[in-house]
């Protein structure tokens, strides 16, 4: 954020479709008013964790600081809802700076496709037909063959999410790896994937694509048809999520991996 004080915090409120959100911004805009997004020194954004990453990809260029509080479902993104001392919390955050992955993707036409991901780049088969992928780490081939439903590579903010729910690691914020994760591996049975330097280049090369078509998503952005996708950590772009100093990501992340 901005050195100015807290009584100067220029916000910008954004909130999701659901109508909960929608009332809750109203609220929070006629209690501590509301400038534009382009000129805010802090964006309060209101929803679940996917509304939490649609806002961090809006500051992309700006690098605007994102406070979420949740008026979704999930929440693990995002602070506790509640419209009393938003300035005093605003100024007491903490922050958590990630890094998003840069996707590039072939399709079958030969045309390269790049999102950008700040959860995880995934890999997905399109039919009943099981993906081959070949798996090169930084020109190196690691895996010949894997048959699988798709495979990730999942930044250190987004392992708690797809991520986990493919058996993936949970990884601390500051670690500097990325999770390799296979979806459903059929073969090699027994790979659970790999943990990798920050720096890695991941290149996955798509097997018998007429028979077995995969789709490639950077978050929420999707390439239907991939031949080849690249896929390496941006770490010229720096993105702030803002926590309650009672409740850092960092924590978060720890008491994620004790929960039952």
């Amino acid at each position: 954020m901005s050195t100015a004080g807290p009584s100067d915090l220029r916000i910008a409120f954004t909130a999701s479709d659901r109508p909960e959100a929608q009332a809750a911004r109203d609220r929070l805009k006629s209690r501590y008013g509301s400038t534009a997004l382009a000129e805010a020194d802090v964006i309060v954004a209101l929803g679940g964790d996917g509304f939490m990453l649609e806002t961090l990809h809006t500051v992309m260029e700006r690098r605007t600081p994102v406070f979420g509080m949740n008026r979704g479902s999930v929440g693990f993104l995002m602070n506790d809802y509640e419209e009393d001392n938003l300035i005093e919390r605003l100024s007491g955050a903490g922050r958590a700076v990630i890094h998003p992955l840069q996707m590039d993707a072939w399709a079958e036409t030969g045309q390269v496709h790049s999102g950008l991901a700040i959860n995880e780049v995934s890999l997905l088969r399109q039919t009943r037909q099981s993906a081959k992928l070949r798996i090169s780490v930084d020109g190196r081939v690691r895996l010949e063959e894997l048959s699988c439903d798709g495979c990730l590579v999942a930044t250190a903010a987004g392992s708690t999410a797809y991520n986990l729910s493919a058996h993936g690691p949970i990884i601390p914020l500051d670690s500097r790896v990325l999770a390799l994760t296979p979806i459903s591996a059929f073969r090699p049975r027994r790979w659970r994937g790999a943990l990798l330097p920050h720096q890695a280049k991941v290149c996955f090369e798509v097997m018998e694509p007429d028979k077995r078509p995969v789709s490639a998503t950077a978050d929420s952005f999707e390439v239907r048809r991939v031949s080849k996708v690249e896929v390496r950590e941006r770490r010229d772009i720096a993105l702030t999520m803002l926590f309650d100093a009672s409740r850092s990501f960092e924590e978060r992340v720890l008491a994620e991996q004790f929960a039952s």
